[in-house]
Formats: structure tokens, C-alpha cells, sequence
């Protein structure tokens, strides 16, 4: 995964606060987004520790603090678990977000829609 092609396509169509959801271990997007003043939240359903700049929340996507999600342009995830999907786009839906879902591998989103950005695929749903 290239995190600077998901960073550089987030940073040219969203603005204000982004919400990435199961942030994990792997903080390379989270960061490239604070550098280009992006304000970042992360969830996960343990305490993780993030990167300075980063603002984390332990949160169950299944069973989610919405207040966490308000007010964010975009709501992404990194390699969740397909069966995470539904959740994820939900809460999007919830708070008037678009909802942006980078596959582990070859899972396939039957509702949103493919983007292939120089050489990265995603799922994106439009509010």
C-alpha cells in the first residue's frame, strides 16, 4: 500500500477533519494527513499510541460514539475486515461524511464505487 497515492487523494478532494477507523500499528496516512494540516481522529477498539498531531478515541465501529465522527469530511479505514465494511459506511452515512475503505487484499464492496488512483484501489461512497 502506498500511503503518500491514498495521503495525496484524500488531500485533494477533502478538507477540515478526517476520522480513519482500525488505525492499528500502521500510521503512515494518519501522519502525511496532519502534515498537511489535515486535523486527523483515530479510532480503534484498543488503545493504540499514535502519531503527535493525531487525536485518538477507543471506539467499536459496530457500536460507535457518533460524537467521535461529526464534522469530518471523510471517514477512511485501511485494510479493515471486510465484515467491518457495513459498520464503516453506517457511521459515514450517520454523520454526513464520504466514506473512503482501502481493501487488505482482493475483497470485493458491492455499493461503493472502485477508484484506481495511480496505481491504488479503494472504495469510495458519496454522502
Amino acid at each position: 500500500m502506498l500511503c503518500e497515492v491514498i495521503a495525496e487523494f484524500i488531500a485533494k478532494r477533502y478538507s477540515g477533519k478526517v476520522v480513519e477507523v482500525g488505525i492499528g500499528r500502521y500510521h503512515c496516512v494518519a501522519r502525511m494527513l496532519v502534515q498537511k494540516g489535515f486535523k486527523v481522529v483515530a479510532t480503534d477498539f484498543e488503545e493504540i499510541e499514535v502519531p503527535d498531531g493525531v487525536e485518538f478515541f477507543v471506539d467499536n465501529i459496530m457500536n460507535p460514539d457518533l460524537r467521535i465522527y461529526r464534522d469530518a469530511s471523510l471517514i477512511y479505514s485501511l485494510r479493515p475486515p471486510l465484515e467491518l465494511y457495513s459498520y464503516i459506511v453506517s457511521v459515514a452515512k450517520a454523520v454526513d461524511a464520504d466514506c473512503l475503505i482501502r481493501p487488505f487484499g482482493n475483497e470485493f464492496a458491492t455499493d461503493g464505487k472502485l477508484i484506481n488512483y495511480k496505481g491504488e484501489r479503494f472504495y469510495l461512497w458519496r454522502r
